[in-house]
């Protein structure tokens, strides 16, 4: 049983203001495994002073400064990395392997590119007689999701140190432990006393507070549509920057060619990865409607051989995060069912012999209409749609036909022709087959965001620009 009754502030594990506690729920057994403290207003205003506070000297060290406490932080990040993935796995419910590579591994792939960033990052240059400087912004309000525990805490934290600022982290309370550990690795790092703070608790307690606190000059907030339109409500009277990576319905592009088969299967792999709770999952597979029928039997094989078990063993798929999520994606299933989707694998229902834990059946459903509700909302579970298209322009209008705009995806052996069909999706982020890169701008069009993670991309959001004229006017000759 896991026990984390105290904040991290001001370079210091201190008690909370009021010795109020929530339970963590281990969604593979059902059971309670730990409690962590619940922050109120009070533990939100001590973090932002002391973030407040230790931004007058953190905000003016020097490159080499920051890139010292960074390679130091990835000292001990590399040193906790078990103890960092039996967490997530004992939060969350991400399979052993999934969450000691990619939920751990991400992590690390962002602490390394924030170093590589900041070696050679321009934070002033000069244009004629102008000085353009990048100064950091100030105290950030860190507010991250469950799903991809340490990708979500490093993307946000290390670009904020990177570029001078401070930081109030508030980690999702499904999913506290991780965050807990990223305190203990900072500190033995030795980040300087008040840059980086961490405070658990909820949204109402907490994430509110941190969005509309007047001595908070940013929030950065990962989660649903609707919880970021709420971020942006309570940050507007202080007129603070917020940036958002919100929900996603990703349309994955299949071409008509010799790969059909193999980029199927892959996209009903990809989609069920982390039990599909990722917001740029691949969602929505568009088929040829010629091949519609060939593409229901390949995506029913690759669903059959993902196997779904106990996370700490070798289960490709774990459970879902909660109760909650569970009943939300048994309900949108039986939406698709009832509004007419083939039903080609999966369902409702828990998979065969598991009893007990927040388990859902790998589902899959074909002749998907673009209007129905399984292809409108955010499912966030293990569901793919397959949609049909007559045509390449039909299916870019398809993909293109959603309030969301984070993730698009092109699966084709024509590169040109992907590149091409790429290049017309409303999308933040666009991935042509299997590309990746730690450096590319992660977020979205429409309703799925405002601002840039990941990369360079990342600290242009933690840094005001100045413009400071005449700082070298032109002597007479």
């Amino acid at each position: 049983m896991r026990e984390y009754l105290k904040f991290y502030i001001d370079g210091g594990w201190v008690e909370p203001a009021d010795p109020r506690t929530v339970d963590v729920e281990n969604p593979a057994t059902e059971q309670v495994c730990g409690r962590v403290a619940l922050g109120l207003s009070a533990d939100v205003d001590r973090a932002v002073a002391a973030a407040r506070r230790a931004f007058a000297s953190w905000s003016v060290t020097s490159r080499e400064e920051r890139l010292d406490v960074l390679v130091r932080i990835l000292t001990e990040y590399q040193r906790r990395t078990d103890d960092l993935a039996a967490a997530i796995t004992e939060e969350m419910g991400a399979p052993a392997a999934l969450a000691v590579g990619p939920q751990v591994g991400l992590g690390l792939g962002h602490l390394n590119t924030a170093i590589d960033v900041l070696t050679s990052y321009t934070f002033e240059e000069r244009r004629g007689a102008t000085l353009i400087v990048k100064e950091p912004i100030g105290v950030c309000g860190l507010i991250t999701p469950w799903n991809w525990p340490m990708n979500q805490v490093a993307v946000k934290v290390f670009p904020a140190l990177a570029t001078g600022c401070t930081t109030v982290l508030k980690p999702s309370e499904l999913a506290p432990f991780s965050a807990q550990i990223f305190a203990e690795i900072l500190h033995a790092a030795g980040v300087p006393a008040g840059v980086f703070n961490l405070v658990q608790g909820d949204g109402p307690g907490v994430g509110v507070t941190l969005a509309s606190h007047p001595d908070v000059d940013m929030v950065s907030f990962t989660g649903s549509t609707r919880a970021g339109i709420e971020i942006a409500r309570n940050a507007a009277p202080t007129v603070k920057r917020v940036t958002q990576e919100l929900g996603g319905k990703g349309p994955n592009i299949v071409l008509d060619d010799a790969a059909f088969a193999d980029h199927v299967s892959a996209g009903v792999t990809s989609m069920m990865g982390n039990s599909g709770q990722t917001c740029s999952a691949p969602s929505r597979m568009l088929v040829p409607n010629t091949r519609m029928a060939e593409a229901i039997d390949i995506a029913r094989e690759a669903a059959s051989k993902l196997t779904v078990g106990d996370p700490a063993g070798d289960a490709a798929l774990g459970p879902v995060v909660s109760g909650a999520q569970y009943e939300k994606i048994q309900a949108l299933i039986q939406k698709g069912i009832d509004e007419g989707a083939t039903l080609v694998t999966g369902g409702t229902g828990r998979p065969d012999g598991l009893e007990k834990g927040y388990y859902v059946k790998p589902t899959v459903f074909a002749e998907v209409g673009n209007d129905m509700t399984i292809a409108r909302e955010e499912i966030f579970g293990p569901v793919l749609s397959i949609l049909g298209y007559d045509s390449v322009d039909q299916a870019v209008e398809i993909a293109n036909d959603t309030e969301y705009g984070l993730a698009g995806y092109v699966a084709a052996d024509d590169v040109e022709k992907a590149r091409a069909i790429a290049r017309r999706l409303k999308s933040g982020w666009v991935v042509i087959n299997d590309g990746f890169d730690f450096h590319a701008g992660f977020g979205g069009y429409k309703r799925s965001g405002n601002g840039r993670e990941w990369g360079q991309f990342g600290f242009d959001e933690y840094l005001e620009t100045k413009a400071i004229l005449g700082y070298a006017p032109e002597t007479a000759g």
